[in-house]
């Protein structure tokens, strides 16, 4: 499991409640990260919150408000953030019954202008957006299972509206632009530092005032509770382990009633619950369960470690010794708060030395269009400068960590292939010495998928890559193109076991599949252009053994597996060789493999004997595999002597294979 570290942190609404638990962990955790808080200072945030980071220096507080675009786009360059958790919302569902417009003006436009932002600057890595359990809508009473990730989003009140909405903003960018977003659903929270509009604050305090406690309708409606800290640790493993374009529910198979709820808070103040509760007027729409299955969470290495009687009776104690933490909130306490959150209404803070939005300097038109940071010295140009077309891709995201540890400035491109203006947009802002294409469509999950999408694979394969060639000609670049050797097989003058493998010269014999077909016909279409170096990829593995597009991986994991000697690329070893082949300036083909090919059950046995000795597996024929796969697949040997003329020091498959992944993972007893 690859472990993401950030550098540079924006997190939204820190001052508020659970955010400003995952701000003080972090902190307190981890000092070699830097924290940047952004929070307008709403009614229900409070700078006391982050006491405990104050004299950090790793923290540092802005006041401001997250609709401004002018700020995030001055923040984002001027910290060099490359992570945003973002929990900046209006959450109380009462109030959004009574002003749904500040809902959608806070959880929706905010969150659009913060990934406007992201986009524009184009530096981001992780944005962890935070929503609610809420957005799934009412759960049958009598569901034994929750909802999971994949759930449909059936909101039912204004608040739950404008979250699921932010959602499908979200998910937008990370589909369109690439960015790498998670997200996340959870149930609710309590703890020290909540504002007591919120039921058990707010009951907690009306108990310790001799005062009734005020419950919507009957009290049956169930809800499910994690204590503060608890929810601040499923935020530490999301950010550092969370798939980039998955969703996370953060979740509780422990249900109680409103009712439930009172009562406990009673017992703790010895008050008698019959004397105490009051049933006052039900919401306009009260769902009646939230239920989550996190099961995705846990599998993640996440369970909830504090009891509800544990977590109650820390609450209770922490607003027993600061009653005034929140200053008057007498207006919270009502059965039906609607006014705290109007605009105006908020509460007065002390900055505490803190950076307030008028302070920030002005941002001009350049600084909000940058892409990247300015230089700390703008005359001090880099001499290599990558753009990068693959950014979610598996190939994409190592050649960006490979130009990140040779300190190569690179910028993943934004637009897609086949929008030509969007490719010029690219250029102009970027102005790259080279460019690197990884981006493809190889099929969801495998190549079956290309031949129901053909449309769209030759949309991304053929038209997108020949526009980027030709726009790249134009202006004098090379690119870099990344492809595929899936588009020969074994034949009479190429017999299997023979030891001779297909040349760079030779012409395309596999057709079996339609993402081959693609990738061939642009192979050929690409000779007319002198300014492509194409580089042909074979069954790509890597010493990350948890990703599941690693061929190790994959065959791992089958049934049955065929056991044909091929020819592969160790993407440890080659990628370093791609990027100093950009310096070097090559062009034309290549076959991108190691010397001579390695079979199924060749690769089997290494990870047996390396990673799993009780690991066993089932070879069947490739005729018996034609009866479960749509296409069939390419089997072949590629003569890599050019690239070994040009790399003496490249390994064969099977020691580097060794080298670069069996040995770094191997299991001793």
């Amino acid at each position: 499991m690859t472990t993401y570290k950030p550098k540079n942190i924006l997190i939204t609404g820190a001052a508020g409640f659970i955010a400003c638990h995952v701000a003080n962990r972090l902190i307190r955790n981890y000092t070699d990260y830097k924290i940047i808080v952004l929070d307008k200072l709403d009614y229900c945030s409070n700078l006391k919150n982050l006491n405990p980071s104050q004299s950090s220096p790793n923290f540092k507080f802005i006041k401001g408000d997250i609709a401004s675009a002018d700020l995030v786009n001055f923040i984002l360059v001027t910290e060099s953030i490359d992570t945003i958790m973002h929990f900046a919302a209006q959450t109380h569902v009462d109030n959004s019954f009574g002003n749904s417009f500040e809902f959608t003006k806070n959880n929706i436009y905010g969150t659009h202008v913060l990934l406007e932002a992201c986009k524009v600057t184009g530096q981001i890595k992780r944005f962890i957006h935070v929503s609610t359990d809420e957005v799934y809508g009412e759960t049958d009473g009598d569901a034994v299972v929750g909802n999971h990730e994949a759930s449909q989003l059936l909101p039912t009140n204004p608040y739950s509206a404008t979250k699921a909405g932010a959602e499908m903003l979200v998910m937008a960018y990370g589909r369109s632009y690439g960015l790498p977003v998670i997200t996340t659903r959870g149930n609710n929270v309590y703890g020290p530092n909540q504002f007591p509009e919120k039921l058990i604050p707010k009951f907690i305090l009306l108990a310790m005032s001799g005062q009734p406690l005020p419950i919507h309708g009957d009290g049956s409606n169930v809800r499910s509770y994690l204590y503060c800290e608890d929810v601040a640790e499923a935020f530490e493993l999301i950010l550092h382990k969370g798939e980039v374009g998955h969703v996370y529910n953060i979740g509780t198979d422990k249900e109680r009633r409103v009712l439930d709820v009172a009562t406990d808070i009673c017992k703790l103040f010895s008050l008698d619950p019959n004397n105490v509760i009051k049933f006052v007027e039900n919401r306009p729409f009260n769902d009646q369960r939230y239920f989550l299955d996190h099961q995705k969470l846990k599998k993640l290495g996440w369970s909830e470690r504090t009891s509800w009687e544990e977590g109650l009776r820390r609450t209770m104690e922490w607003y027993v010794k600061n009653p005034d933490w929140w200053g008057d909130v007498s207006g919270a306490l009502v059965p039906h708060p609607r006014m705290l959150m109007m605009p105006g209404m908020g509460r007065n803070h002390s900055d505490g030395g803190s950076t307030t939005a008028s302070h920030a300097p002005n941002v001009s038109a350049a600084q909000k269009g940058m892409v990247v940071p300015v230089l700390k010295n703008p005359n001090e140009k880099p001499p290599l400068k990558f753009l990068i077309y693959g950014r979610t891709g598996w190939i994409g995201g190592v050649l960006g960590k490979l130009c990140e540890k040779q300190r190569i400035a690179f910028e993943y491109g934004k637009g897609r292939l086949q929008e030509r203006a969007q490719i010029l947009s690219d250029i102009q802002n970027v102005k790259p010495t080279h460019v690197l294409n990884a981006a493809g469509v190889t099929g969801r999950p495998n190549v079956d998928w290309c031949e129901s999408h053909k449309p769209e694979t030759i949309r991304t394969n053929v038209v997108g890559t020949l526009t980027l060639a030709d726009v790249c000609r134009e202006h004098g670049l090379l690119m870099l193109n990344f492809a595929t050797g899936c588009i020969f097989e074994y034949d009479s003058e190429h017999p299997l076991s023979s030891g001779i493998g297909f040349k760079e010269e030779d012409k395309p014999n596999f057709t079996g599949s339609f993402y081959s077909k693609t990738k061939a016909m642009v192979e050929e279409l690409l000779k007319e252009y002198d300014n492509v170096c194409t580089l042909r990829v074979r069954m790509p593995i890597s010493s990350d053994l948890q990703n599941p597009r690693n061929f190790i991986t994959k065959i791992a994991r089958y049934d049955k597996v065929v056991n044909i000697p091929n020819s592969m690329t160790v993407l440890d070893e080659l990628l370093p060789i791609s990027i100093e082949m950009a310096k070097r300036n090559l062009k034309g083909i290549w076959n991108f493999t190691n010397p001579g090919v390695i079979s199924h059950n060749e690769i089997l046995e290494m990870y047996r004997d390396y990673i799993n000795p009780k690991f066993k597996w089932t070879n069947f024929t490739l005729d018996e595999q034609a009866k479960v796969i749509v296409a069939p697949r390419s089997n072949n040997e590629m003569d890599a002597s050019k690239l070994k003329d040009e790399f003496p020091e490249l390994l064969s498959i099977k020691e580097s294979l060794i080298k670069y992944v069996f040995e770094p993972n191997k299991v001793t007893a």
